[in-house]
Order: structure tokens, then C-alpha cells, then sequence
């Protein structure tokens, strides 16, 4: 992937494709780092389509089944002023204060999660370590039953794996299971109410509007989502990189404060989301000598501007020392991941424990045996094996 990166960034930076789900549309790349980062900046790309295309391009643009239409008022879907509207909702349980205060519970996981796997000398490090602590975690802050954590992931496996599936409607089912859920939650607080997350979206209001239950349902399945999906990739993706990197990790092991910059370079080495979500353009625009006609779908490729060498010095090395790292691994703008802050506070906690306490892990298998995730977004793998 990263030579094909290598060549679009040289030789057609803004490349257009086909996209034939759910049914034929066109896109356009955008893989050198400036231009990814002017995408992801620029109002003149929406992220809601209907703020972009035309009447008659929205008569031809791609149907959305109407089972999926609630799941579109999410913060990943919107502009101003109803993103920062929505945004500013769950902005204060994301707050560095609020963050930082659930280090200890982190770390306490991490001990306890590497507890059980030691007397078995080795596990699978993404289905019993990687998963399990950022699942738990954004669990507890939406205040979802504990024993209900793996419905989630395998609910949204399923729509992160959807992009490969030519049949949209296969979700159907899974999608039905999972709102059905949350709309049980959602009505259990409003009649219970508890100290969590789901609470303060179901109480919140703007003036005298409260919020709908399509508008909760829709930011509840983005947190659980997004909120474990990019962090266990990156556990997962910088372990491998770090098993793969043994001068790197004998350098974090010998000096445990590079633990922040390491963790830094893992996101832009490793890319736990490789293209940044859709946007439209609200009119027609050039880019790097190619117009994009209004009305059509851009892609930020975010893992290809991690490794443009215009930014990045020894671009395809894992160094855990880089300075000045401006990766865009959480995206830029008003659209920055709000969960940032608690993905890298839960991939230093995680990775550092990890590599201090089991000095002699090892991959169990090749690394070319490894299986990666089907994503057309999100860039993980599907099992971890090691032993130690």
C-alpha cells in the first residue's frame, strides 16, 4: 500500500475512482500531506452531501435504505452549525480534566487483562488486550452494561467491515439488533436516569429543544464506535510494528518516558485510519492542477500524507524519537477526533505496560501469516498471536 501511496503522491495526486457501493459513484483520492490537509480544513468540502450536490446530483446520488437515515445525524455527518452543536454535547466527558481522571482505571485494566493471559504464555493480543481496555473504557463513560461490550464490537465489525460487502443489505439485520438496543437505553434513561454519558445526551438542551431520540441514537453509536475501533488498532498495529522494530522497542523498554513520542509515530506509522471519512465539494475545485466538480466525493488519504517525504524525514522508519511529528492520524479542524485525547492516553498506558512487563514477547507466527481487517476506512488486524 505505502509504494501505491508513494507513486499517487508523484504521479496523480488527485486520483479519481469508482466507488460501486452501494451503487456506482465516483471519488477522488487526495493523497499529498498539503492537499490532504486543505481538505480537511476547507469549508468549501462539506461532509453532508446535501449541503454540496445540486438538486439533480442529489436525485442520482446513491439511495440510503430507510433503516440507516437515523444513524445520519452524527457528528461525522454534519456541518456547522448542527456538528458544533451536537460536538459541544459530549465535549466536557472528553475534556483533558475528565480524561486524564481515568488513568488509573486504564492502567489497573491493563494489569489485569495481562494477569489473565500470563499463566497461558502467550494470547492474542487484539481479542484479549488491544479490544478489550478501550472497549471497557467508552463503555463505562456512555454507561453501557459491561456484559454487553462485545454485542457492540461485533455490531460495529460488521459495519467497518461493510465497505467490502457489495450487498449493503446483509446489515440489515445487525443494524435492526444493534438501534434496537440503543433505543431500549435510551428510553431506560430517560425514565432512570444515572450518572453517565447516555444521560447527559438524553437531559441535554438547547433552549427549549431537547435533543432527538434519532439525534442520541446516532451520537451513541459514533462514540461506541469510533471510541474503541481506532484505539485497539493502534494497540494492536503498534505492537506489531514495535515485535518488527526490535531496536525500537529495546530503546522504549531502556527509556520509558518515550512512551508520548512513540506512541506519536505509531499513529503515523501504523495509520489506525488510513482515509479520513467523506466529503463533497459545495463547489468546483483544483487541486494540485485537477478540478473537482462540485457536487462530488473527496477522500483524504490520511495514511498516504503520514508518509509524504515533503513532512517527514526517513519517511518509511519507525523512529520514536521523531520531533515535530504532524501526523494527521485524528484528522484537523472542527472535525478532530473529540476522542483523541483518551486513544493516546489509552495507547501509552496500554503499550508501555505491555512492553515493561513482557520482556520476552515474541510473534507466534510470520508476520506474512498476520491477517488485516477488511476496511475501507479503518486499517487493522484481525488477530494478534504471541507468546511470552
Amino acid at each position: 500500500m505505502n509504494s501505491k501511496h508513494a507513486h499517487l503522491r508523484t504521479a496523480t495526486p488527485v486520483f479519481p475512482v469508482t466507488l460501486t457501493l452501494p451503487t456506482q459513484q465516483c471519488a477522488w483520492l487526495v493523497t499529498r500531506y498539503d492537499n490532504v490537509l486543505n481538505v480537511l480544513k476547507d469549508e468549501r468540502f462539506a461532509k453532508d452531501r446535501r449541503n454540496a450536490m445540486s438538486p439533480q446530483q442529489l436525485k442520482k446520488a446513491p439511495w440510503i435504505p430507510p433503516m440507516f437515515k437515523p444513524l445520519m445525524q452524527d457528528l461525522l455527518g454534519l456541518d456547522k452549525p448542527d456538528h458544533a452543536r451536537l460536538r459541544a454535547l459530549v465535549h466536557k466527558a472528553f475534556s483533558l480534566r475528565m480524561i486524564e481522571g481515568m488513568r488509573d482505571g486504564i492502567q489497573i485494566l491493563a494489569h489485569e487483562l495481562l494477569d489473565a493471559a500470563a499463566p497461558n504464555g502467550g494470547m492474542d493480543l487484539i481479542a484479549d488486550f488491544a479490544l478489550p481496555l478501550p472497549l471497557t473504557m467508552i463503555g463505562r463513560i456512555l454507561g453501557v452494561p459491561a456484559e454487553d461490550n462485545y454485542k457492540f464490537h461485533r455490531w460495529t465489525k460488521t459495519f467497518v467491515a461493510a465497505g467490502t460487502n457489495r450487498n449493503l443489505f446483509v446489515l440489515v439485520p445487525t443494524l435492526m439488533r444493534f438501534m434496537g438496543y440503543l433505543r431500549k437505553l435510551i428510553r431506560e434513561r430517560r425514565t432512570h436516569p444515572k450518572d453517565d454519558l447516555i444521560t447527559a445526551l438524553v437531559q441535554a438542551k438547547e433552549g427549549s429543544d431537547q435533543r432527538s431520540e434519532d439525534e442520541v441514537l446516532a451520537m451513541i453509536f459514533l462514540l461506541l464506535s469510533a471510541g474503541h475501533e481506532t484505539t485497539f488498532n493502534l494497540i494492536g498495529s503498534g505492537s506489531l510494528a514495535l515485535l518488527e522494530h526490535p531496536e525500537a522497542l529495546a530503546k522504549l523498554r531502556g527509556e520509558p518516558a518515550l512512551i508520548r513520542p512513540a506512541i506519536e509515530e505509531l499513529l503515523r506509522f501504523t495509520c489506525p485510519v488510513e482515509m479520513a471519512t467523506e466529503r463533497y465539494a459545495c463547489e468546483e475545485v483544483t487541486i494540485a492542477g485537477t478540478t473537482i466538480p462540485r457536487g462530488e466525493l473527496v477522500l483524504a488519504v490520511i495514511g498516504s500524507a503520514n508518509r509524504d517525504v515533503a513532512y517527514f524525514d526517513n519517511r518509511d522508519a519507525l523512529d520514536i524519537t521523531r520531533q515535530n511529528n504532524k501526523y494527521l492520524a485524528f484528522g484537523l479542524s472542527a472535525h478532530y477526533c473529540i476522542g483523541a485525547p483518551l486513544a493516546q492516553l489509552e495507547g501509552q498506558i496500554v503499550i508501555s505496560t505491555l512492553v515493561q512487563r513482557i520482556l520476552n514477547l515474541r510473534l507466534r507466527v510470520a508476520p506474512d501469516q498476520l491477517r488485516w481487517r477488511s476496511s475501507f476506512i479503518l486499517r487493522g488486524l484481525e488477530a494478534l498471536p504471541v507468546s511470552f
